[in-house]
């Protein structure tokens, strides 16, 4: 059977299929979600203040729920339909004409129930962005670079909280609730056009372009694009697989199948196609991912990110405005001001994660975030903003390190695909939802409300370590001491008993 041509390449085909590419969009993806959130995080009080609403702040923390409740009901969905379809772009599309969607809803909502489903559909579509974008970034990046990658992308979360409350203020208070909405409609707008430049790998392949493979072996041989199958990596590995030799055309197990379904496999063989395995179930899924601690810390410790944001975020506009009288506009400047540190943290994390592994980074973020949280407690506004900002700094040192784990272990279990992806989205988001409401409770009703929702940050912290110290990475902290202390028994007595043998001569 004659072999297929090579498709026509597509325009821009290098770049748009690059792994620096995906990262940018995926960032954008991830600071526009954290825009269209924080803008209204300020404003959302006064806005209900002023509409006539007892209760804001209560009523608030419901509008938040609504928002991480729709996250927490859509993430396993979505990345069902992800890994079942091999679908990577189309749900990040998808996603954010539902940001956009809920936006224009929640601008125009004239009840308090409406806003509600806005919220929701915007945590639908932000479900997209954190399930889908993570996957796609360790599709296209080459295995040495997840990490830093990973903290690159971050970078958005960092511009989503720069800019969010500050925007919020400003527009709120010049063009009234319209303002913010509009602003984070605008940012949706452009990330949707970043994304439709996006090719993925799977469409990458197909016009002999592999963006995962090591730096300088991106482009496949035209042999292997007109006849032989690519060099096709696994969507939950990183490893490339070997180039399959041509053999005899008259064997069966090697007929050439010369169809293409959309999904890349154009010029797979027979063989391959009868042999490809279904999507697993989600209980094959939870099953697999149950087996493995690294698997399950993994889920968990997103639940200690997600209490570290929301024990005081949802609060600290509240205190700052009763110890020291800020409006929305001087709220969204000392987030402004909290946020610039963490443009270093996440990169760098995200470095040392891929040079020297997830252990010792996630360690040293935990301990040195302790300090910062005691002195938050200390009613002085200049030390409130350093130690919030330094809290801030500490706490993104920590995400990158664990989406790279969070990724490692997707590699080593076979077959679960996104589950480690998902299951840390699910804590997290949990975790959001306990603390929206728990926050506000502790705030008001607990005798010095504030300092309580420090100490259990710090408490947080403390059980985040100790996690980390006895289960993150392929080789955790704890057994490179119990190696150490070891070897250096061995020595000790290795040397006595030279030493009471020369005595006995």
């Amino acid at each position: 059977m004659e072999a297929s041509s090579t498709p026509k390449p597509l325009y821009g085909l290098k770049w748009r299929s690059s792994y620096w590419y995906a990262t940018f969009v995926v960032g954008l993806g991830i600071c526009t979600d954290w825009v269209v959130y924080y803008i209204l995080v300020p404003v959302l009080p006064f806005q209900l203040e002023k509409l006539g609403y007892a209760a804001p702040s209560v009523l608030t923390s419901w509008l938040l729920f609504a928002y991480c409740a729709g996250l927490v009901f859509s993430t396993i969905p979505v990345a069902m339909v992800s890994e079942r379809y091999e679908l990577r772009q189309l749900p990040l599309v998808c996603g954010v004409l539902v940001l956009i969607g809920s936006q224009i809803m929640l601008m125009e909502a004239p009840v308090y129930w409406l806003m509600c489903l806005a919220r929701v559909l915007q945590g639908t579509g932000s479900a997209m962005v954190w399930v889908v974008g993570p996957a796609l970034l360790c599709d296209m990046t080459p295995t040495q670079f997840i990490g830093r990658q990973l903290g690159v992308a971050m970078i958005g979360q960092s511009i989503g909280l720069l800019v969010g409350p500050a925007a919020g203020g400003i527009l709120y208070a010049r063009f009234g609730f319209r303002g913010p909405c509009i602003f984070g409609i605008i940012t949706a707008f452009c990330d949707l056009l970043s994304r439709f430049f996006l090719i993925d790998r799977k469409s990458a392949l197909k016009y002999g372009r592999d963006p995962a493979a090591p730096p300088g072996n991106h482009e496949i041989s035209e042999a292997n694009t007109t006849g032989s199958p690519m060099p096709m990596r696994e969507l939950q590995g990183q490893t490339t697989t070997p180039l399959v030799e041509p053999t005899n055309s008259d064997s069966s197990d090697t007929t050439q199948v010369d169809v293409d379904n959309g999904f890349g496999n154009k010029g797979k063989t027979q063989k391959e196609k009868e042999e490809r395995a279904p999507s697993p179930s989600l209980i094959f899924v939870i099953v697999q991912f149950t087996k493995s601690s690294r698997g399950i810390v993994g889920t968990i410790l997103p639940c200690v990110y997600g209490a570290l944001i929301m024990s005081i975020e949802p609060t600290l506009p509240l205190h700052l405005q009763a110890s020291f009288g800020f409006d929305s506009t001087k709220v969204g400047l000392v987030f402004l001001a909290a946020m610039g540190p963490t443009f270093i943290s996440g990169p760098l994390a995200g470095h040392i994660s891929d040079r020297y592994g997830p252990s010792w980074i996630s360690l040293i973020s935990y301990v040195a975030s302790v300090p910062w949280w005691v002195l938050m407690i200390i009613n002085n506004l200049p030390l409130l903003i350093v130690s919030f900002a330094l809290t801030r700094f500490w706490a993104s040192g920590i995400v990158s390190p664990l989406m790279a784990e969070l990724a490692s272990v997707s590699r080593g279990i076979e077959g679960v695909g996104l589950g480690p992806i998902v299951g840390g989205q699910v804590g997290a988001s949990l975790s959001y939802l306990l603390y929206l409401i728990s926050s506000q409770q502790i705030y008001y009703h607990v005798h010095h409300g504030w300092m309580v929702q420090c100490l259990v940050a710090i408490g947080m912290l403390a059980f985040g370590f100790c996690l980390s110290f006895f289960y993150i990475g392929e080789d955790p902290v704890l057994r490179k001491l119990l190696r150490f202390v070891t070897a250096r028994g061995r020595g000790t007595k290795k040397r006595l008993g030279q030493g009471s043998g020369e005595h006995n001569e």
